[in-house]
């Protein structure tokens, strides 16, 4: 394989450094969704539905540790409609999340960042440009809407919890 000067306007897809990204949004995926084997079943699980049993703040800091492979594959020049998508998976993971225990069970049966490592992989071809800011403003935006609307979701929940214990007592 020849050789690319750095002056080439593409890069190859054998560059270390992207795949050493991508091998990152594998990994961090596979911590947050399916590290762990539960015995006796073909179900894995990760630490994504076990920081949402922290109530109030355990499935914004899943959302917060998961959009990094967000900013990867922005790193990466993944389409702009795929980083929506990608963001879409972490907000709607986050928003049910909210739910108690319900919200656990589907992040475990979602697993959303392994669906956004899955789009990282499929569409983070070979680099033909460097990121523009009007790309890390795209994805600045979906960031955060995502995180504004999981954090909205989640004072929310605490306030509706509040006004359930007032109505109890």
């Amino acid at each position: 394989m020849a050789r690319r000067s750095p002056h080439d306007s593409e890069v190859s897809d054998d560059d270390p450094e992207r795949q050493a990204l991508r091998s990152a949004a594998e990994l961090l995926a596979r911590v947050l969704d399916s590290a762990i084997a539960i015995p006796g079943t073909q179900i894995r699980i990760g630490l994504d539905p076990l920081f949402g049993l922290v109530p109030g703040i355990g499935d914004a800091f899943a959302s917060a540790v998961g959009s990094v492979i967000l900013l990867i594959a922005a790193r990466l020049r993944v389409p702009k409609i795929v980083l929506v998508r990608m963001g879409m998976n972490l907000l709607i993971n986050g928003v049910v999340g909210m739910i108690p225990f319900a919200g656990d069970a589907f992040s475990v049966w979602f697993q959303s960042n392994r669906l956004n490592a899955r789009l990282l992989a499929e569409c983070a071809g070979p680099a033909t440009a460097r990121s523009t800011a009007g790309d890390w403003l795209a994805v600045g935006a979906v960031l955060l809407v995502c995180l504004s609307t999981v954090i909205g979701a989640m004072v929310l929940v605490l306030w509706l919890a509040g006004r359930i214990g007032q109505l109890i007592q």
